[in-house]
């Protein structure tokens, strides 16, 4: 477990050093996925299982463990960009990709994390769908945003031959290129932000549906769900024929536009929405498969943060404390999602990790063997 986090550069002075960079960050990670999710949790926590770090992880403790504080200020002046290559790293080696994989791409606010100046942490994290774990996250900077943090988050991570999708901050002409020089697939939503585009596409669906005998060519799936009350009916649209008014040459790779009409009835009131896409899927059944897959960043990843590790309620924010912090949610996600020895809800594994010693040493070490 220590191999993957000993790159990471420790810039203490020598001197001053009491406690090992590398055993620090192992024990964060085992009292997160234990259930810790404040500094002076994960301080108590290890405070109280020095002979499990000792006997179960390896782990020497020559001066026992930090406390809350301490924990913090080493935590904070670990540079974010080798925590996450180190995660990155770790993901690479142990995690399986599935064949034909759909990574979702988006960006999450860490509220609690608001400074004074109301400046937040964001973190843009690629999801892949079909394997359930979570390939890689950048923040984005204070100064920029989704546009410039979705190329640099895909050159960190290895997404060769995958699907990604995004929402419509992603639609960007450097985004769509560096999504193609990967050698990957694309489906992006379309909206306000490319609105020429946005437009045309829209005006060209609506024709469609108005004039179907003139748009056989246009391909059509249907998809009915009830459910909890609600029946909800999405139809998919994919048409190939958009030379006449898309340039080919500035969004490297487009091969499609999309749309999804999605009817919704609920305790009798109906509505209906339209969505529009890019993409360079020419099959009708991945681009449905990916527009579906792309809600479970939002369903397995973030609301996961949130109902399980209380993410938008942590308030670390001292230096780079609260991103490196994300990160370790992210791994303790991970090593939850690929535990698949029971059948168990994410919140029953963490609630039995929090007094089950063997039980916790199968999670961790089932992916840091």
């Amino acid at each position: 477990m220590r191999n993957y986090f000993e790159e990471i550069e420790d810039t203490r002075q020598q001197w001053k050093i009491r406690y090992n960079l590398v055993e620090v960050i192992v024990m964060t990670i085992v009292a997160v996925t234990a259930g810790a999710e404040h500094w002076n949790e994960i301080a108590m926590y290890c405070k109280g299982k020095v002979e499990m770090f000792r006997e179960r992880y390896g782990l020497k403790l020559e001066n026992g463990t930090p406390t809350d504080d301490t924990f913090q200020r080493i935590f904070a002046i670990i540079q974010p960009e080798q925590l996450e290559k180190c995660f990155v790293n770790w993901v690479k080696s142990v995690c399986e990709m599935q064949e034909n994989e759909i990574v979702s791409v988006d960006g999450k606010t860490l509220r609690g994390s608001r400074y004074d100046d109301y400046s937040v942490i964001h973190m843009v994290s690629a999801w892949a769908g079909k394997s359930g774990i979570v390939l890689g996250q950048q923040r984005v900077d204070e100064k920029s945003n989704e546009i410039t943090a979705v190329p640099e988050l895909l050159d960190l991570i290895d997404v060769e031959n995958c699907i990604i999708t995004s929402d419509a901050m992603s639609c960007q002409k450097n985004t769509v290129k560096k999504i193609s020089e990967k050698n990957c697939d694309y489906v992006i939503c379309l909206k306000g932000n490319q609105e020429t585009l946005n437009d045309d596409v829209r005006l060209y669906f609506e024709t469609a549906l108005a004039n179907p005998q003139l748009y056989s060519f246009v391909k059509t799936k249907p998809k009915t769900e009830k459910a909890h009350g609600r029946i909800e009916t999405r139809q998919y649209f994919l048409s190939t024929e958009i030379y006449d008014f898309v340039n080919t040459d500035e969004w490297k790779g487009l091969a499609a536009i999309g749309m999804v009409k999605t009817k919704r009835i609920i305790d009798c009131t109906e509505s209906v929405e339209y969505r529009y896409f890019i993409t360079s899927l020419t099959d009708l059944d991945k681009f449905s498969q990916a527009v579906r897959m792309h809600w479970g960043i939002e369903n397995n990843l973030h609301w996961c943060l949130d109902m399980n590790f209380n993410e938008d309620k942590c308030r670390m924010r001292m230096d780079n404390s609260g991103e490196n912090l994300a990160v370790i949610r992210h791994i303790s996600l991970n090593l939850y999602k690929s535990f698949n020895s029971v059948k168990l809800s994410m919140k029953a594994k963490r609630f039995r990790c929090a007094f089950d010693d063997d039980f916790l040493c199968s999670v961790i070490l089932n992916k840091f063997s």
